[in-house]
């Protein structure tokens, strides 16, 4: 039996295991896909404390996965299918039947923003096409660039991104914005955003980096060419919570609850990172999430399994 499953190996999940494993704890990270999870397929992150020339996603994430190995963190790649509780013990079946039997667990399965599903969107991720103007933005300085949403994301990212860009393009496939009126005005308001109305993107393109965008009128059926280097979208995210959603308490939105602790509803299993409810989608918050559910879960397994 482990101590601690946690799932997901993302920033959250990967210190998760650093923090448990150092305290000498059995430890197991399940990630399905790649270690460092988003993380890992971004080309640079210049935003994370510690790297003053910026670090590869791929570097950070070899980076984490070695520090928690070096404890004696343990990892599986797997998909799990399901928890279930009995008494204070979880088990936790994995693809293919498999199960595991674990004192407390953490949850960093993460979120995926919404994929507009246009021809070029694969290809040009982390290549002018972004989902995080936070981390991304300052790449385009003083070039043109576009936001796809009209969402209080949208429109609010869209005005953080005029601090770099010269001009911001907000892409939008109705004639109104669904955001609140305070984020419309400052759009409205600030020369270096022009509105697309009534626009949807069929293609994105460019040789080895986004250079233009393909627009479709969806009232005239007019078609056009947008020049720009980047695009941001935001037309939402869906939080990795399909296989927990009876067992723990979700938000409205299918976030997971959690306490100042990282605990969820049940007792034992705790919550950290992007799959979190009010995440602001930050490497540097997931890993204080990862922190805190590391050490929330060691007390709670001090306190209940004496």
């Amino acid at each position: 039996m482990f101590d601690i499953v946690i799932i997901g190996g993302g920033p959250a999940g990967l210190t998760a295991g650093l923090y448990a494993s150092r305290a000498r704890l059995k430890c197991l990270l399940i990630e399905k896909g790649l270690m460092g999870g988003q993380v890992a397929t971004t080309e640079l992150i210049e935003n994370y404390p510690g790297f003053e020339q910026g670090i590869t996603g791929a570097e950070l994430s070899s980076k984490m996965e070695e520090q928690a190995k070096k404890f004696g963190l343990e990892t599986v790649q797997t998909y799990v299918e399901s928890i279930s509780i009995r008494d204070k013990i979880k088990t936790i079946t994995i693809e293919g039947g498999g199960e595991y039997e674990v004192k407390s667990v953490i949850l960093g399965t993460g979120a995926k923003p919404t994929r507009l599903g246009v021809k070029g969107e694969g290809k040009f991720r982390g290549k002018g096409v972004s989902y995080c103007a936070t981390c991304d933005g300052a790449f385009f300085k003083g070039e043109s660039i576009a936001v796809v949403g009209g969402g209080n994301s949208g429109v609010e990212e869209a005005v953080f991104l005029t601090k770099f860009a010269e001009k911001v393009y907000v892409i939008h496939r109705r004639d109104k914005l669904r955001a609140d009126k305070i984020a419309q005005e400052r759009a409205f308001s600030n020369n270096k955003v022009e509105f697309k109305w009534d626009t949807v993107i069929e293609e994105i393109t460019g040789e080895n980096e986004v250079k233009a965008l393909h627009l479709k009128n969806v009232k005239t059926q007019e078609r056009s060419v947008l020049n720009v280097t980047g695009l941001f979208i935001y037309i939402g995210y869906n939080p990795n919570t399909g296989f927990i959603k009876d067992i723990v308490k979700l938000d409205e939105n299918n976030y997971i609850i959690t306490d100042f602790d990282m605990a969820t509803s049940v007792p034992g299993i705790f919550a950290a990172g992007d799959v979190v409810s009010g995440s602001v989608k930050q490497i540097s918050v997931a890993v204080g999430q990862g922190t805190t559910a590391a050490i929330s879960a060691g007390k709670y397994i001090d306190e209940n399994f004496a």
